[in-house]
């Protein structure tokens, strides 16, 4: 028997001995035997994320170094290879490489994406994870998406419903997307999103979510690299103006959903300005919900490199966050958020901002700062600054802006009313019954509810019963 060289080595798995021509600690089968078992992520222990090492990377926020971390880690045996755990997060090994090493990734959609991947609890992370029920652009199937869209459940009473949309021939998806259908999904998102601000979400909802549906099945079709970034953000701006619309009909998890799809389709696109108005609306919608810490951490993230975004866009974000913050009763916190909102907003240049923010005015600011102040104002904080905003905002929104216009008009009605007042609430309410007649929205229909609650207080007053006896007409049709 020939004498082993003093330099040979042997598998670290088997114990064979190494071709001299291989690198690697395991030999040839070993190598694909082992692949074969990392074919998916490992099931970890919980005291894999407990080393030193694991949590020291969870601490910096910066995904890279914690996929770093991971593929170092002990338990596997031995560090793995780039390729195979940038399989697992569909990414190439270059792009993995360049992940690890430059700077933290931002979008949110992706690092949910990794962290359930890779199995991180939730509770070491520096962001949330959506439900079971959050869907991403991946797991949109169209029959689902389709029952999300027209507010529809597969109950018996929409079985025929379904059977019936599935016989009707859909609108072919042209063989190569370009500047056309990209403009096309622009302009419906644009008259979708007007309609919506004069009439409210509940009317032309099932039209929207129909459009939205053949607008996904483009992102699928040949498109031009340099197009594909608009096509990805088109869609995105058609899947906001659905989701608002779906939020503003109580239709919660088909807005998730939708707004979800274009959160998703903003970060492809790499569109800042789309990402902060999708994380904008996903905060209100949560704050609405009863979730303001929930939408705090979206502000926060669409926050991430506010330096990119308009100043009417900073504003925006700015008077969410104090909402929010309003909520939560941080009074110092929620004023000095509509401060820096009122410095953002008198730089405001319209000319830089995109279509999508078109809404956001001299009105629709005072409107959301004013319902900011409102939670501190019934509580006999801020009053008059609370009522003066909202007064400006009744005053200049115009008919494009109805529903803006009544929603604005039942808080000031409200606290007018909890302020003690309520012959001057009694004539605003009535004034804003007009407006709420022209449009179908159950945030309105809640903020009448919540008008009524607060009327309760002045039972001997016959304009305040009056106004009482509209409000239960108008909600029970909606």
């Amino acid at each position: 028997m020939a004498r082993a060289s003093k330099t040979q080595r042997y598998c670290t798995r088997c114990g064979n001995r190494l071709n001299s021509y291989n690198g690697q600690p395991f030999c040839a089968s070993c190598e694909a035997a082992f692949r074969h078992e990392m074919a998916q992520p490992p099931q970890v222990p919980l005291g894999f994320w407990q080393t030193d090492q694991m949590r020291d990377a969870l601490a910096t926020w910066h995904m890279g170094l914690v996929v770093s971390a991971y593929r170092a880690h002990p338990y596997h045996g031995r560090t793995l290879p780039q390729e195979l755990v940038a399989n697992w997060l569909g990414l190439t090994q270059a792009q993995l490489s360049r992940m690890e090493k430059g700077s933290a990734p931002e979008f949110l959609s992706k690092l949910i994406r990794w962290a359930q991947v890779l199995g991180i609890p939730a509770d070491l992370l520096w962001f949330k994870l959506p439900g079971a029920s959050a869907a991403t652009l991946d797991d949109v199937k169209r029959q689902d998406f389709l029952r999300a869209a027209l507010g529809v459940t597969a109950t018996s009473a929409a079985a025929p419903l379904m059977d019936l949309l599935n016989t009707i021939q859909p609108t072919p998806v042209p063989s190569l997307v370009g500047v056309t259908e990209i403009e096309q999904i622009r302009q419906t998102a644009r008259e979708f999103s007007t309609w919506d601000h004069a009439y409210g979400g509940g009317l032309v909802r099932e039209a929207v979510g129909a459009q939205l549906r053949y607008a996904v099945g483009l992102l699928n079709a040949r498109c031009l690299e340099r197009h594909r970034a608009d096509l990805h953000s088109s869609v995105g701006f058609l899947g906001h103006t659905a989701g608002f619309m779906a939020f503003d009909a109580y239709a919660h998890a088909d807005a998730r959903n939708m707004f979800q799809l274009a959160l998703t389709c903003a970060e492809e696109a790499g569109d800042w300005h789309l990402r902060s108005k999708v994380l904008s609306s996903m905060a209100r919608q949560a704050i609405w919900c009863g979730n303001p810490d929930d939408g705090l951490t979206y502000i926060e993230l669409a926050m991430v490199r506010s330096d990119r975004l308009t100043a009417t866009e900073r504003a925006m974000l700015q008077s969410a966050r104090a909402r929010a913050l309003a909520k939560l009763q941080r009074v110092e916190d929620a004023m000095r958020a509509i401060g820096e909102a009122d410095e953002s907003f008198s730089d405001a240049s319209p000319e830089n901002d995109p279509p999508w923010m078109s809404y956001y005015d001299a009105a629709q600011h005072s409107g959301d700062t004013g319902h900011a102040l409102f939670d501190l104002a019934v509580q006999g904080r801020f009053v008059t600054e609370a009522k003066q905003r909202l007064r400006t905002a009744v005053a200049g929104h115009t008919d494009t802006y109805v529903r803006s216009r009544a929603i604005s008009g039942i808080k000031l009605a409200s606290l007018t009313m909890a302020s003690g007042d309520p012959l001057e609430a009694a004539g605003l309410g009535t004034a804003a019954l007009v407006d709420v007649g022209h449009v179908r929205s159950r945030r309105a229909a809640d903020d009448l509810r919540e008008l009524a609650g607060f009327a309760k207080r002045h039972p001997s007053a016959p304009e305040v019963d009056e106004l009482r006896t509209q409000i239960d007409a108008v909600v029970a049709g909606v």
